[in-house]
């Protein structure tokens, strides 16, 4: 059965030198108009302790320059600030902060009657026409915007958001229970284990190696009085580094998509612990290793999957004992009797023997299946 739904295709771009020229004009009007904004709103606030409702608009008569560049991307800044100043609010965290160059350059435009638009090879966008490009994946649907980026290593890519149809993927009468782990990324309560392929730990010997030259390219530039800006040695090493940092966001995310839509397609119901990530990395000595496995983006990418294909995620309460319960019979240990070091034991009460993990697993299977008979009964209105 069809679904409609909304997907972001990234595409790989190959401007030329007049269309990087306006890439950078309007990274940096874009830029401008967030921080100028923002800057306006807090004077305004610590003033007359109300929200100022300023527009890009009202900027353009003083700064004329900003209408070089596509009016909608500017349009898109007052409405992310907006969100971002609704967001702290509602949540008291979170205030919105300035945006610096060279830090997540990109912006946004809309489609607006075939202004956004592909063709084999070539990306259209407003005010800069057609551009090359490659496409990594057929795009089908209606285009609804496009972000424009580039990379800390000077490579430019456009996410076109897609209004497309998925096909809803087949039962299979499977589900499955994950624990999230260190040792391994995640074990299954069907007793797989997934090995945790780390990796930053893989590369952070050239990482280490390549930031060491950086910081010497960037003592040399300082004893010689040069700004780093200008210092083409420090300029190229910099895109060293940030290779290093793109090798290992690409191959993590290459791992995530795959392992979760294989996760998806072959069970109907995913059971997982909703994990308070935020609070973990707060330990030193694991940040790095949380960091590294990324659990909060594989929860997001299997969320939004089982949305799409017609499956369920089901989040456990991050307080369930699911490693001090036995799966067997219920009995649940404590703290003292289960230390973390400890990675099977055996049931005093039914004698089971149980792999620390798997038994996790199989207890957050359980509970989640619970939750969401509950979730059906509530949603049929049954008693």
């Amino acid at each position: 059965m069809p679904k409609q739904i909304l997907k972001a295709y990234k595409i790989r771009l190959y401007p030329n030198e007049e269309q990087q020229i306006f890439f950078a004009k309007s990274f940096g009007c874009t830029r401008f108009i967030w921080n100028r904004m923002l800057s306006d709103k807090i004077d305004h606030y610590n003033e007359h302790k109300t929200e100022l409702k300023n527009t890009p608009a009202q900027y353009k008569k003083e700064f004329e320059w900003l209408k070089e560049v596509d009016s909608l991307a500017l349009a898109n800044v007052q409405q992310n600030l907006r969100a971002a100043y609704s967001t702290f609010f509602k949540s008291g965290f979170g205030f919105p902060k300035f945006k610096k160059k060279g830090q997540r350059d990109s912006y946004t435009t809309n489609n607006q009657k075939g202004t956004v638009a592909v063709t084999n090879n070539t990306v259209k966008l407003p005010k800069i026409g057609h551009i090359n490009a490659k496409f990594p994946n057929k795009i089908n649907g209606l285009i609804k915007s496009a972000t424009i980026s580039k990379t800390p290593s000077g490579k430019y890519y456009a996410s076109l958001l897609v209004e497309t149809v998925v096909e809803v993927l087949p039962k299979t009468g499977s589900n499955i229970g994950l624990d999230l782990g260190l040792t391994d990324f995640i074990v299954l309560s069907d007793g797989t284990k997934v090995a945790n392929p780390k990796f930053l730990s893989k590369l952070q010997d050239r990482l280490t190696r390549e930031q060491k030259i950086l910081a010497k390219r960037t003592a040399v530039a300082k004893a010689d009085q040069r700004k780093l800006s200008d210092s083409r040695n420090y300029q190229k090493q910099k895109i060293k580094v940030a290779k290093v940092y793109e090798k290992i966001t690409n191959t993590r995310k290459d791992f995530l998509h795959k392992l979760s839509f294989n996760l998806i397609k072959n069970h109907d119901v995913i059971a997982v612990e909703d994990l308070n990530i935020k609070g973990m990395v707060k330990n030193k000595k694991l940040a790095k290793a949380i960091s590294d496995s990324s659990w909060s983006t594989f929860t997001t990418m299997l969320n939004y999957k089982a949305e799409w294909y017609g499956k369920a995620l089901i989040k456990v309460d991050r307080w369930y004992p699911s490693s001090k319960t036995c799966s067997g019979c219920g009995h649940l240990l404590t703290k003292a009797e289960l230390p973390l070091q400890v990675r099977s034991w055996s049931c005093p009460s039914c004698q089971q023997k149980n792999d620390r993990d798997i038994n996790a697993s199989i207890n957050i299977l359980n509970e989640g299946l619970k939750l969401a008979t509950l979730k059906t009964v509530g949603a049929t209105g049954l008693a």
